[in-house]
């Protein structure tokens, strides 16, 4: 139990204002926004671990796997209601294992003192192979949605193609997953608000899209800076040792 409790004080310390304030802003909202419209508390949980994900994400935190885990569980749940059978099958045979390999990856590329992972960026070779990949992917994917006879089945396949590819370069710690996540969000707000419309489906599942989308803003920005000054560290290292 110690362990744990000093696993997640670790996580935790050395935060920013701007970000323990980010993090309670972004749960506090989609709480309350929910208990005001009387959602359901599996998509309220959902929800609210599903930001705490990002968040962590974003800030490198290897704990983000943990609440990642409850989220892909919960929320397969409240997208099989809303008959999204990409985003189903996206959680459970995708995100479940990808996390717990995650999990593993990030905790081998871990900077012992600010606690956060090591991040770096693609080549444009690798940037122009993934943009092909993933067209082909949606198109290909949208044509097997449409014959199961699910909802919005290109922009679904939308969604769980660009989320597959986001997910590896999670993994793989790149920059350039923020910028697909942006994608990938938009995208989900879309659906999300389709559903509520056509429905009611859970209003905080839509909040937390939409919490996702500003967050993926945010730290793309944070990961740009961040791989910017690590760069720059390496350079002055580096003139000091020609000198």
């Amino acid at each position: 139990m110690d362990n744990v409790v000093q696993f997640f004080k670790n996580e935790f310390c050395g935060w920013r204002k701007w970000e323990i304030f980010w993090i309670l802003f972004c749960n506090l909202i989609i709480l309350g926004i929910s208990l005001y419209l009387g959602d359901t508390a599996v998509g309220i949980i959902a929800s609210m671990t599903g930001v705490t994900c990002v968040i962590l994400t974003g800030m490198g935190k290897i704990s983000n796997y943990l609440f990642g885990v409850v989220n892909i569980l919960l929320y397969a749940y409240v997208a099989w209601n809303a008959k999204y059978y990409g985003d189903v099958m996206l959680n459970l045979l995708y995100y479940f294992p990808t996390n717990i390999i995650g999990w593993f990856v990030w905790k081998k590329n871990m900077d012992k003192e600010s606690n956060e992972v090591y991040k770096r960026k693609m080549s444009v070779k690798n940037e122009f192979l993934v943009g092909i990949l993933s067209i082909v992917g949606i198109f290909a994917y949208g044509y097997i949605l449409k014959l199961l006879g699910g909802n919005l089945p290109i922009i679904d396949s939308m969604s769980t193609v660009l989320s597959v590819v986001a997910q590896i370069l999670l993994i793989r710690r790149y920059m350039e997953q923020w910028i697909i996540w942006i994608v990938v969000d938009l995208v989900s707000v879309i659906m999300w608000i389709a559903a509520f419309f056509n429905g009611g489906e859970s209003v905080a599942v839509l909040m937390m899209w939409i919490v996702y989308l500003a967050n993926a803003v945010i730290m793309f920005i944070k990961w740009f800076r961040d791989i910017q000054l690590n760069n720059n560290q390496l350079d002055g290292r580096k003139t000091c040792d020609e000198l």
